[in-house]
């Protein structure tokens, strides 16, 4: 099952099931008239179980016309892990982390799939970042590795956009990881009875069609577990709350000449069994100030 937060017709946020296939998907029951989020039908215990039962319903709205919204467009809590992909650890040089390195994004930093990312005018340093999000369905503290699976609700794809220059300004990530509309969330979640072995999926980030990462879910230092246990252990994971795994090796920062993303271009992350995340790259505006 699908599910994806999007804005209706009536020109409000609600979340539905996305009918079709990850290839062509074709519609969106609409779930509004119950839940006001996939935040709010996640932390309903029978949410996903109602969700199920509305399969047969007629579509709201077709697909293609729909405004997509991050996939859970306020979370509670999005961690992001760093360096987490043995390739990713090797191009940067660094040691292999003995602990996963978690900070932090903001959730008005996000936007849905389809949606513009966002270069900001003190920047010209735009890296893409392919990852797989994991979304959590059920509230959990000191969660076990061999249990940490049932508090999956499912996953998704992101683009975890990194200003690279200001994220360099010190050993805090958070600067260059939270402009506005630097993140990209979609364009929905899969539940995780249709994914049996995330480790066994293939990521790849294309550039205006170029292939610039590759590599299977497998490379993961720590993996969909281990985060689970890892984040749990000093916080309460509530559901619709976001790990995003972090990224594989080809990250444009280390491309020679560096290949940062520009206004004009188009980004694309893959999953194999999630779907396409597919974005657009403007540039903030040069007089734009606020106050």
């Amino acid at each position: 099952m699908k599910l994806t937060s999007y804005i209706g017709k009536d020109g409000r946020e609600s979340v539905g099931i996305v009918t079709g296939t990850i290839d062509a998907p074709e519609g969106i029951i609409d779930l509004g008239s119950r839940y006001s989020s996939l935040r709010d039908l996640l932390a309903d215990k029978d949410g996903l179980a109602y969700a199920r039962s509305c399969l047969g319903n007629p579509p709201a709205t077709n697909f293609v016309e729909a405004s997509l919204l991050p996939v859970v467009p306020k979370p509670d809590k999005i961690f992001c892990v760093g360096v987490n992909f043995a390739s990713h650890v090797k191009e940067t040089g660094r040691e292999v982390p003995t602990k996963p390195m978690i900070f932090l994004r903001f959730a008005d930093s996000q936007v849905g799939a389809n949606q513009d990312m966002l270069c900001p005018k003190v920047s010209d340093q735009f890296d893409y970042e392919g990852e797989l999000a994991v979304i959590i369905g059920k509230r959990g503290r000191y969660v076990p590795v061999e249990n940490a699976l049932d508090y999956v609700a499912g996953y998704s794809c992101y683009n975890d956009g990194s200003v690279r220059d200001w994220q360099r300004h010190s050993q805090q990530f958070s600067p260059g990881k939270n402009f506005p509309r630097t993140g990209a969330f979609g364009p929905w979640m899969v539940t995780t009875d249709e994914i049996p072995n995330v480790g066994a999926l293939s990521l790849k980030t294309r550039l205006n069609g170029q292939e610039v990462q590759t590599a299977t879910l497998d490379d993961l230092i720590f993996d969909v577990p281990a985060l689970i246990a890892y984040c749990s252990s000093f916080i309460t994971l509530e559901p619709g709350d976001v790990i995003i795994c972090g990224t594989t090796g080809g990250v444009g920062a280390f491309h020679q000449p560096p290949l940062w993303m520009k206004e004009g271009d188009t980004v694309e992350i893959e999953i194999s069994g999630i779907g396409v995340l597919r974005n657009g790259i403007a540039k903030e505006a040069a007089d734009f100030a606020i106050g």
